[in-house]
């Protein structure tokens, strides 16, 4: 089961495994408060990607089917998410971004559930 959460939000036992799916560390949370199992950030949206994008809702379409050939072509750590998937029952994406709906840790849940769910 593969869950989304903003680093923000307090972490709880219902996460399971967390991973922060974010090429930076969320700002002003310290590592012991973020719980997470696993800094996975070669998953995250290249630097250029993130930038264009700036979580602009009118981009997301073009940001979704981009981050997506980005996916496509980074095969060592999609399988590192993967192997961690099929090891733990829960998995937690965590990411920072504000908004909750469009943002690369959605896109990535939908990615991994379309394709190998």
């Amino acid at each position: 089961m593969i869950h989304i959460k903003r680093a923000y939000e307090t972490s709880n036992e219902e996460d399971g495994y967390r991973v922060l799916v974010d090429r930076l560390w969320p700002r002003g949370i310290s590592k012991e408060k973020a719980k997470i199992n696993l800094w996975l950030k070669e998953i995250a949206p290249s630097k250029e990607l993130r930038q264009w994008f700036n979580h602009d809702p009118e981009k997301f379409e073009q940001f979704k089917s981009s981050y997506e050939e980005e996916l496509v072509g980074n095969t060592t750590s999609l399988m590192r998410l993967l192997d961690v998937i099929k090891r733990e029952p829960i998995v937690t994406l965590v990411y920072s971004a504000k908004n909750e709906t469009i943002n690369n840790a959605v896109v990535l849940k939908e990615f991994i559930e379309k394709n190998y769910g």
